[in-house]
């Protein structure tokens, strides 16, 4: 009865591991699928900024600069399901400029990037702005940032701890059982009545 214990167990940790490794897509923090402007795109002016999530996201954060660091967007940014929008003040100087964005993501872990982008041609916006251009590029070539742990990490030492504990047990149960006592050496008393002599 405790060998089938012991193995029911086992089993039930090699499904969790399996379970973890299969599913471990499903925890992937949400991600960028779309925006407006894209990446690197020129662009002739810009009104509003539309950032689209693979999931619902929440508590986002855009900030839209210049090369000199001058910022650009317009009231707060607005969130409907996946998609998050960004009022633009004003026209924008022909120029290389970076939406930098943060949202919480639907797992509850937040995740950042930058889109770099021009306004007007990009032969005028690289005669003065090669420099901050290159550096956007590079950091839009970044892939997301995120912060904290994420929960598959977890799911997957917590099976590895059942696998660990189903070890043990395994372990423990094919230990060899000290044999009994023979029935005549348990049964004999000791002691002068069996005449034994002191």
């Amino acid at each position: 009865m405790k060998h089938r214990s012991v193995r029911a167990l086992f089993l039930f940790g090699i499904s969790c591991l399996f379970a973890v490794v299969f599913a471990a897509p499903a925890f992937a923090h949400d991600s960028l699928k779309k925006s407006t402007p894209a990446a690197n795109a020129v662009v002739s002016d810009l009104g509003e900024i539309e950032l689209e999530f693979s999931a619902h996201v929440s508590f986002p954060v855009i900030v839209l600069h210049d090369a000199a660091g001058r910022r650009f967007e317009a009231g707060t940014p607005r969130v409907n399901d996946s998609t998050v929008t960004q009022a633009v003040a004003g026209p924008l100087p022909p120029g290389s400029y970076t939406i930098a964005w943060r949202v919480v993501s639907s797992d509850g872990h937040p995740i950042e990037g930058e889109i770099p982008f021009v306004v007007g041609s990009s032969s005028a916006a690289s005669a003065g702005d090669t420099a901050p251009a290159a550096s956007s590029v590079a950091a839009a070539d970044r892939p997301d940032q995120e912060t904290g742990t994420p929960g598959w990490i977890w799911a997957v030492v917590a099976a590895v701890a059942v696998l660990g504990a189903a070890a043990v047990l395994v372990a423990r149960g094919r230990k060899a059982p000290t044999p009994p006592l023979p029935d005549d050496v348990e049964d004999r008393p000791s002691g002068p009545e069996n005449g034994e002599r002191e």
